[in-house]
Formats: structure tokens, C-alpha cells, sequence
């Protein structure tokens, strides 16, 4: 669906960001559905310049379906080595809320950031 119809085109079925729309600011999530329609139709570097997490997206999809289609064939779901959840716990809130704030800088290079 998302490769198939543009959320920026007039008319679009995907909702509007609710935290842009009552705050202005621009969320760590805002541009995830414009880069997913940008990486579907053959752009990643417009993916990116709309959201840099897309790729980190795209990577935790990928082994939840995998872990997904594993367990469904009575195969053991895919083991993640015991310093990832730890890592994850501190580094991406971290990178999110940073990412979050930088993107609202007005200034260049941080305007950027946002989509």
C-alpha cells in the first residue's frame, strides 16, 4: 500500500503526524511513511532525507518477519547475542530523543534533518 500510493500526494489514505500537527516540531517518526514509499519506489536516498532511521526500521522488520516465518516452521526464533538488548535499551531511546531535537534546530546543518 505504501509503495503503491504517495502520503504526500493530495487525497492520500495515511494519516498526518499527531504530534506535528499539535506541536509543529518535527517527531523522530516524522518522514518513516514518505521514506518507506521513497525505498518502495526505488529511491533510497530520498528515503533517507526523509527519515534516517528508514534503514534501522527496515532491519527490525526483516528479522521479526525471519524470526516470524522460523517459529511458524517449528525452527527456533532467531537469537539475538545477549549484549543487543542491553545495547538497544540505552542507545537507541538515546539516538531517538537526540535525533528528535536536533531535527527541530532551525539551522543549518540541522535543518537537514527534517523531511
Amino acid at each position: 500500500m505504501v509503495a503503491a500510493n504517495d502520503p504526500l500526494a493530495a487525497g492520500s489514505h495515511f494519516p498526518s503526524c499527531i504530534f506535528r500537527s499539535t506541536t509543529g516540531l518535527w517527531c523522530p517518526g516524522c518522514g518513516l511513511t514518505r521514506g518507506m514509499h521513497q525505498l518502495f519506489t526505488a529511491h533510497p536516498l530520498a528515503a533517507l532525507g526523509e527519515n534516517l532511521f528508514v534503514p534501522v526500521v527496515v532491519v527490525a522488520v526483516c528479522v521479526a518477519w525471519w524470526s516470524w516465518v522460523r517459529t511458524s516452521f517449528d525452527r527456533p526464533a532467531v537469537r539475538v547475542p545477549a549484549w543487543v538488548p542491553r545495547l538497544t535499551a540505552v542507545v537507541l531511546p538515546t539516538a531517538l530523543v537526540l535525533y528528535g531535537v536536533l531535527r527541530n534546530i532551525p539551522h543549518a546543518p540541522f535543518s537537514a534533518l527534517a523531511p
